[in-house]
């Protein structure tokens, strides 16, 4: 919740609000006026071509894009001891892109830093949300698709959840356009920013998707980023390992010179062709607006470096081409130019785990392919093989596109054998079980088959 919904008047006009019906628009043909309902938000545009529906999304990024800037100003004139010093302008913040501020987190964010499980898992009081994820998880998507489309027509429209898995859906099939579309419609809905398309790295329309499967070298960033990281991100870039894991989730604060020692890992991995997969980056994006202002040199050029390359590597190109002209303006150079990433998977939000110092707090985690179908004996007992090496059990999720109902009745079973372990005096324990990074289709299929009563289910955030 942003600083203009503590600061909004109750009485605003109406005509303010976004998507509000005009005063003296005619009615269609039998159409009743409803004066409850006049200057209702229109949440389902009428985008008849092509050129109106870009249109409709430019007003909607242009607005969204406005209120994050002014409530950057605000907090930064609220919170800020030396705001009277100078004129200071942040960089640019593309529209669509996360920029809020730290102090933005919602509750839900807060709660899961604290331990607490997610509530994007939580049971939906709509059925459509469980008959969606069965028909997506047995891989009629069109069908899928209709019945959440449906559901968001009427009985469901005012919860998230189904949108959520809408989203996830369109990022799934690579359909951009869809997505964008019913951004709109949510970010008018719940009076909040649209979320960001972020593609997966080989989505269900990719007929080669990579299989990987398995351990992957892990590197968890957090409190303050500084020159300390770089023992961290070593054994990282040590690894022969085809793909490697970053986790920003819990970064708060950060140095000119942690930034200097990330920079210098990303790029080295992403010059390598190292496949990479970021948790986090929205969050770590978060963190380092602050710290720039067009114009003021004093953190250095590797802070904007570092922003510039994390917007490469969430493939955000517009972005990246705004703050680049902020940099060449600020340092007078020749600002880098955009390369789309080849080989690098982002979460979609920042989604965390136990807070610092739970049984997950570090390691390294076992990936989940894209794609995972029929009883899948090998990858069970390859994460049986983890288990039997590890305390606790963290399944990184952050490319499974797609589970079916087979498979994934398969490892709700193989994870109920593997929640309890012999402890060192004899005695069964019960292991700590994770999963990260889900997109909310496969969440509320693992929900609905009982998987959350012995693992906890973390979806990625919107």
């Amino acid at each position: 919740m942003g600083l203009f919904s503590f600061l909004k008047k109750k009485n605003d006009a109406p005509e303010a609000r976004a998507g509000a019906r005009p005063r003296g628009m005619a009615l269609h043909p039998g159409e009743l006026p409803d004066p409850a309902s006049v200057f209702a938000p229109t949440t389902r545009m009428p985008l008849d071509t092509e050129a109106e529906r870009e249109r409709q999304r430019e007003i909607a990024r242009a607005t969204a894009a406005k209120i994050d800037e002014i409530e950057l100003e605000m907090t930064s004139d609220i919170f800020d001891d030396h705001a009277w010093a100078g004129n200071r302008r942040a960089p640019a913040v593309a529209a669509g892109a996360s920029s809020a501020p730290l102090l933005d987190l919602n509750t839900a964010d807060l709660l899961v830093q604290e331990g607490s499980p997610d509530t994007a898992v939580a049971p939906s009081s709509a059925p459509a949300v469980e008959e969606a994820a069965i028909l997506y998880a047995n891989g009629q998507l069109e069908a899928a698709e209709a019945l959440l489309r449906d559901c968001l027509d009427g009985a469901c429209r005012s919860e998230r959840q189904p949108w959520w898995m809408l989203f996830d859906l369109y990022q799934a099939t690579g359909r951009e356009p869809a997505f964008e579309s019913i951004a709109i419609d949510y970010a008018s809905h719940f009076e909040t920013s649209p979320p960001a398309y972020s593609p997966m790295l080989a989505p269900l329309t990719t007929p080669s998707a990579p299989a990987f499967a398995g351990v992957t070298p892990t590197a968890i960033l957090s409190g303050q980023l500084d020159a300390g990281a770089a023992a961290q991100l070593a054994r990282v870039l040590a690894s022969t390992l085809p793909l490697v894991r970053l986790d920003f989730s819990t970064v708060a604060s950060a140095t000119p010179e942690g930034c200097a020692v990330l920079l210098d890992a990303l790029q080295t991995l992403r010059r390598a062709g190292r496949e990479l997969v970021v948790a986090g980056a929205d969050h770590l994006l978060a963190v380092l607006r602050p710290m720039l202002a067009i114009g003021d040199r004093t953190p250095g050029e590797a802070p904007w470096l570092l922003l510039l390359e994390l917007l490469l590597l969430m493939n955000r190109e517009k972005d990246f081409e705004e703050t680049a002209m902020d940099y060449c303006v600020t340092f007078e150079v020749s600002p880098p130019s955009f390369e789309a990433p080849a080989r690098a998977a982002v979460s979609v939000g920042a989604s965390r785990g136990p807070g610092k110092g739970g049984p997950a707090a570090g390691g390294d985690h076992f990936l989940l392919p894209g794609l995972v179908e029929g009883g899948s004996a090998a990858l069970l007992d390859a994460i049986a093989a983890y288990a039997g090496q590890h305390a606790s059990l963290v399944l990184d999720c952050s490319r499974l596109a797609r589970i079916d109902y087979v498979a994934a009745n398969a490892l709700a079973a193989r994870l109920r054998q593997l929640a309890d372990h012999p402890g060192d005096d004899g005695s069964t324990e019960k292991r700590s079980i994770e999963l990260r990074d889900l997109n909310h289709l496969v969440a509320a299929l693992l929900r609905l088959l009982g998987v959350g009563d012995v693992a906890r289910l973390y979806a990625h955030k919107y």
